[in-house]
């Protein structure tokens, strides 16, 4: 159980941080950044590690029932839209308050879907789950309003706040979060067969999560090629891919992408450690140490060096809360 939970929280640091050679590309375009790295992390990565790694990996997915691809699929259709609609969110509520609403809502719904596949675990158990986890909300709240503040302090003489885009954006990023919760059921409803599916192929114990990443991966990136590959054309972005900095680019992009996806497998392989409620323990440790790993990369990196006193307060209040609700899901798993 404890290396379920190091594991958990290992994936979430991960997760936190893949995204940090991206401050180090030159001359490209957001677009062309973003398209780049969903494109290896969700086609190229996965194909060469799950063929790679894999024994039988064509054995097993061919004889896969229809019906788990189908949920898996669909499920994981769901996400890459959620995922869309959290970057459309941004724009209209900013990233603070954006974050905050999209990785509570994924926490909140993601960490109890596993239970509609699983049924659920005994009153007391379930009773300490539920409460780490309104504790953790109250964290991830609690930092998305010391963002809203500092957002507003330092937009203060350039406010023009539209209350009609400030719904819109919520809406956005709550639809968003609840749609991303594809990936947590789609790793609960395929993982008992790929995992038996593996066995039978002589596979270890760990590359059941490279198995269950395939098929959430392929179908979560054929959104997100999509969305790119429009927004590469509006944004007149294509021929930035022809700079001189693409090389360089290019290994940077590919490390996000090598960390994205091996922070999901290892989330994966950590739900299977944690062993009952372990998708709902794992998906809650795995979401709120990305978070708190992000804001702590933030305060690192001096990004609230001139925030308001009662911004940090927030902040420091909702970490507390996040690490404290935390500790009571991991109580409630009989994992400490």
């Amino acid at each position: 159980m404890i290396e379920g939970i190091l594991l958990a929280i290992f994936a979430g640091l991960m997760l936190g941080l893949y995204a940090l050679p991206e401050k180090f590309t030159k001359d490209f375009k957001y677009e062309n950044t973003w398209s780049l790295f969903f494109l290896l992390t969700m086609f190229v990565v996965p194909i060469i590690a799950s063929v790679t790694l894999i024994n039988g990996f064509s054995t097993i997915f061919s004889e896969m029932p229809t019906d788990i691809l189908i949920k898996m699929g669909l499920a994981s259709f769901l996400w890459g839209i959620g995922v869309m609609m959290w970057s459309k969110a941004i724009n209209y509520i900013g990233l603070s308050l954006g974050f905050s609403l999209f990785i509570g809502t994924v926490i909140l719904v993601g960490s109890l879907l596993p239970f509609i596949v699983e049924g659920l675990p005994p009153t007391n158990k379930l009773s300490l789950i539920l409460t780490g986890l309104f504790i953790v909300l109250i964290g991830i709240f609690a930092n998305g309003k010391a963002g809203y503040i500092r957002e507003k302090v330092e937009n203060k003489d350039n406010d023009n706040t539209d209350k009609s885009s400030m719904t819109t954006g919520i809406l956005i990023a709550v639809i968003g979060g609840l749609l991303a919760t594809g990936f947590s059921y789609a790793n609960a409803v395929g993982r008992p067969y790929l995992h038996e599916a593996c066995q039978a192929q002589g596979n270890a114990d760990w590359i059941t999560a490279v198995a269950v990443m395939f098929p959430i991966f392929i179908s979560g990136g054929l959104v997100m090629t999509a969305y790119f590959v429009w927004q590469l054309s509006a944004k007149k972005a294509w021929g930035d891919f022809t700079t001189p900095s693409f090389g360089k680019n290019f290994f940077l992009i590919l490390v996000m992408a090598v960390f994205h996806y091996a922070a999901s497998a290892i989330f994966a392989f950590a739900a299977f450690k944690l062993g009952n409620s372990g998708n709902t323990v794992g998906y809650a440790i795995f979401n709120t140490s990305c978070v708190v790993t992000a804001i702590m990369s933030g305060i690192v990196t001096k990004e609230w060096i001139n925030a308001s006193a009662k911004a940090r307060n927030f902040l420091y209040a909702g970490l507390a809360c996040m690490v404290i609700g935390i500790i009571f899901v991991a109580f409630g798993n009989g994992a400490m």
